[in-house]
């Protein structure tokens, strides 16, 4: 974990001499940008003179070829100028076409419009999610009526708000559940699934939390009911959901089980406050749980693996046990038993919290509001990020994220 911590420094300092060296030559470019304002006022006020003469159309047309740094440009303008003539456009990750890390373009798009019930934020920085890369594949579309670019959660400051938003204002430091639109510098979403940025953590690691908090709280605590002094076990325990859920269910009072790929993760989710971790790779989970609980099994499984664990999913579980299912990168389909289910009086749930209802998600935002803030604020539950990237370097996070070599949160900064 120190070495985590380590890196997330040394990243910290570059992004702030990257910053620095941005903003000097923002402006520079200002300053540019100011002469050649004034020199195109000297040469209209130069030649309104001779153009009294003129038919209307020949002076609008002169006039709209403009001035570019105080050089004439053709009347068509760079793709500088486009972007400097064009308040309402911002940059964001477009998906070339389907395909791998490379498909992944920064382009000038339009501004996000904003509805009566949504608030405009300045991304500060988003957060990848294994759902980007199935999108990415043109494996998981996004929602009708969504935004066509990828990221599921974001951070930043609130630029706007509709004419139906009560709580939210303008310049509110905040973070989102979204349902698509956080790989770009603005994004719009309902009042209803934002968050205020948790005291105490930076507004770009609070990027780090929506998606998961919204994710674990749902499917773990509202609908599997984990109490205090039960079994908890996650899969794939140190990635984003499961540094997340072994901090959340450890607050609550239950005694968390593990599962990773390597000696180093194994490690760092004991650091974090799981008390059994299991390599997979070398070790049967099932054996271990079992041999852990006295044969009696755990009470409820997080799972991200679907097929390939479901089987041995139920052989784990407790009487009353219950087993919620978030994804399927072990495969999608298998066959039940149901006679294991009704012997043990067993509980399978799966969702998706993407294709859920505006009002579903604003239920959940507020949940997490009450019941998972506090555990933030005091320094429970902290974020976890192994590493931050440029906006313009989408393809290299994605190519970490696919390479499962990273521990938390990936994040991009616009």
């Amino acid at each position: 974990m120190q070495e985590v911590l380590e890196r997330q420094e040394r990243e910290t300092r570059e992004r702030m001499r990257r910053r620095a060296a941005s903003k000097r030559a923002q402006r520079e470019l200002d300053d540019q940008l100011a002469i050649a304002v004034a020199l195109l006022d000297e040469e209209s006020q130069s030649r309104r003179g001779s153009q009294e003469g003129r038919g209307p159309n020949v002076g609008r047309h002169r006039h709209s070829r403009g001035i570019v740094y105080g050089v004439p440009s053709s009347g068509r303008s760079s793709p500088r100028e486009r972007k400097r003539k064009s308040p309402a456009s911002m940059m964001a990750v477009v998906i070339a076409t389907p395909g791998g890390p490379e498909v992944l373009q920064l382009q000038e798009v339009e501004d996000p419009e904003l509805k009566d019930n949504e608030v405009l934020i300045k991304v500060e920085a988003t957060s990848l999610n294994r759902a980007d890369i199935l999108q990415r594949k043109s494996m998981y579309p996004p929602p009708p009526g969504s935004s066509p670019y990828l990221g599921l959660e974001c951070s930043g400051t609130i630029e706007a708000v509709g004419k139906q938003v009560s709580r939210w204002r303008v310049g509110d430091k905040v973070c989102a559940l979204l349902s698509g639109g956080g790989y770009a510098e603005k994004v719009a979403v309902p009042a209803g699934q934002v968050l205020l940025a948790p005291p105490g953590v930076s507004l770009q690691d609070a990027a780090s939390f929506p998606e998961v908090s919204c994710t674990v709280w749902s499917t773990v605590f509202m609908m599997s009911r984990l109490s205090a002094g039960e079994t908890f076990l996650v899969h794939g325990g140190s990635s984003g959901i499961g540094t997340f859920a072994i901090q959340m269910a450890k607050y609550w009072g239950a005694k968390v089980f593990v599962t990773a790929g390597s000696k180093e993760k194994l490690a760092f989710c004991k650091n974090l406050g799981a008390d059994v971790c299991i390599n997979y790779k070398t070790e049967d989970f099932v054996a271990r749980v079992k041999e852990e609980t006295g044969g009696k099994g755990v009470d409820v499984i997080l799972d991200i693996i679907g097929a390939e664990y479901f089987r041995r999913n139920l052989d784990s579980l407790s009487f009353d046990g219950r087993l919620f299912v978030i994804g399927t990168m072990g495969g999608a389909v298998t066959e039940i038993d149901l006679r294991v289910v009704l012997s043990k009086r067993l509980t399978i749930q799966a969702a998706g919290l993407r294709n859920s209802s505006p009002e579903n998600k604003a239920a959940i935002v507020r949940e997490v509001e009450n019941n998972v803030w506090p555990a933030i604020v005091a320094g429970k539950v902290k974020p976890v990020v192994y590493k931050y990237f440029p906006l313009s370097e989408a393809a290299e996070a994605h190519l970490l994220m696919e390479s499962s070599k990273h521990i938390g949160k990936i994040l991009l900064l616009p």
